[in-house]
C-alpha cells in the first residue's frame, strides 16, 4: 500500500468534523475508546472495511466489531432478543460486545463471511462524538499491526501504523486498557463469554442471575472466528514471554540476570536483586486487577522496546474479577503456534 503521512489530531470540534468527513469518504481513522484505540471505518462501506485489514495485515478470517452511538442503530445491524436487550440496558454504553444475527446490510468483510456480527456501544465520549459526526456505525478493531500489543495511547498507534493511515484522534490514555468482553447472545437461553475483557464475568452473571460459561477455544489464523481475540497467539510483544503462576524466590533466583521480571503486585525482598539491576517491574502498583489491566499493554510495549531476551510475567491471582481478562491476554502473548 502507498505510504501516507500519519498525523495525530487534537480533539477539537474542527478536527472531529475533519475526521468524520474522512470516514464518510471511506478513509480510516484511529480513535480512542475506553478499552484500547481502534482503527475505524464506515461499517457499511465494504471497501473501507477491507482497507482496515490491509493496514493492519489482518487475516480476513478475523471479524470486526461494529460500534454505534444510538441504540436505534442496532436494528440496522442485526436481530435483537430479550438477552441482548437485557445486557444492553445493564452495560451499554461500555466495554461489552454482543454477538447477534447480522443484517444483510452489514458487508461480509466485516463479519468474516459469517451470519453473525459483533456490536458494541462504546462509552468513550470522543468515540461517540466521532460516530455521531460521521452519521454511521464504525467498524473498528484495535489500531495496531495484527497480533501485536494493542495500543492504549495515540503514540502507540503511530508507532505501529505510521505511514499506513493518515488520521489519529488523540483521546489520551485508555481508561480500561484491555479489549471489551464478548458475549455470544444469539441464543437467549445459552449465552457464552467468548472473550473476557472490560466487564468482569461476575458482573454479567449477576445481571442475568445465573453463571455464564466461558468458551476457552483458541483458533489458528485460517479458521473463521465468531468474534475477535480468539486466536492462539495475539496481543504479543516480539520478545518471548514466559508465564509463572507465582514468582517464588526459587524461580526468581533461576531467571538469567539479563531477562525482565514482572510481578503482578507490590514486590517484596524476593525481587530486591532484580530491582537493583533495573530489570524488575510491577504490573499493578496497588495490587488490583483494574490497575493491572489499565497498564498491561503499556508495560509490555516498554519492555519490548528494551529488547530483553525474555520477559517473565506473574499471572494475575485467582479471585480478582479482572484475572480472567489479564491472564487471557498474557496466555496469548506467551503462546507459540509452531
Amino acid at each position: 500500500m502507498p505510504r501516507r503521512t500519519t498525523r495525530i489530531y487534537r480533539p477539537t470540534s474542527h478536527n472531529l468534523t475533519r475526521l468524520a468527513r474522512a470516514l464518510q469518504r471511506g478513509e480510516l481513522v484511529a480513535t480512542p475508546s475506553e478499552t484500547v484505540y481502534g482503527l475505524a471505518a464506515d461499517a457499511f462501506n465494504a471497501k473501507a472495511c477491507r482497507a482496515i485489514y490491509t493496514a493492519k495485515r489482518r487475516p480476513a478470517t478475523d471479524p470486526l466489531i461494529v460500534h454505534f452511538a444510538d441504540r436505534r442503530t442496532l436494528s440496522e445491524l442485526g436481530e435483537t432478543n430479550e438477552l441482548v436487550e437485557r445486557l444492553a440496558r445493564g452495560f451499554w454504553p461500555g466495554p461489552l460486545t454482543l454477538i447477534i444475527r447480522k443484517s444483510p446490510r452489514v458487508p461480509a468483510i466485516v463479519t468474516a463471511g459469517l451470519d453473525s456480527v459483533a456490536v458494541r456501544m462504546p462509552a468513550h465520549p470522543l468515540f461517540r462524538q466521532l460516530i455521531r459526526a460521521a452519521g454511521r456505525p464504525l467498524a473498528a478493531p484495535s489500531a495496531n499491526p495484527f497480533s501485536y500489543i494493542s495500543p492504549t495511547t495515540a503514540e502507540h498507534v503511530r508507532d505501529g501504523l505510521n505511514g499506513r493511515i493518515s488520521y489519529i484522534l488523540d483521546g489520551g490514555a485508555c481508561a480500561v486498557g484491555v479489549e471489551s468482553t464478548i458475549v455470544d447472545a444469539r441464543d437467549p437461553k445459552h449465552p457464552v463469554i467468548l472473550r473476557p475483557g472490560g466487564i468482569p464475568a461476575a458482573d454479567i452473571s449477576a445481571a442475568l442471575g445465573r453463571d455464564i460459561p466461558q468458551r476457552d477455544k483458541k483458533l489458528g489464523s485460517t479458521t473463521a472466528a465468531t468474534a475477535p481475540g480468539q486466536l492462539i497467539r495475539h496481543y504479543s510483544p516480539r520478545t518471548p514471554v514466559t508465564l509463572h503462576a507465582e514468582l517464588t524466590q526459587r524461580i526468581v533466583d533461576a531467571i538469567p540476570a539479563d531477562e525482565a521480571i514482572v510481578a503482578f503486585g507490590p514486590t517484596s525482598a524476593r525481587l530486591a536483586t532484580a530491582q537493583k539491576n533495573r530489570r524488575s517491574f510491577v504490573l499493578s502498583p496497588d495490587g488490583t486487577g483494574a490497575s493491572a489491566a489499565r497498564g498491561l499493554f503499556h508495560l509490555l510495549r516498554r519492555l519490548d522496546q528494551r529488547k530483553f531476551p525474555r520477559i517473565h510475567v506473574e499471572r494475575a491471582p485467582a479471585g480478582d474479577p479482572w484475572s480472567a481478562a489479564i491472564n487471557d491476554r498474557l496466555e496469548r502473548a506467551a503462546a507459540r503456534t509452531t
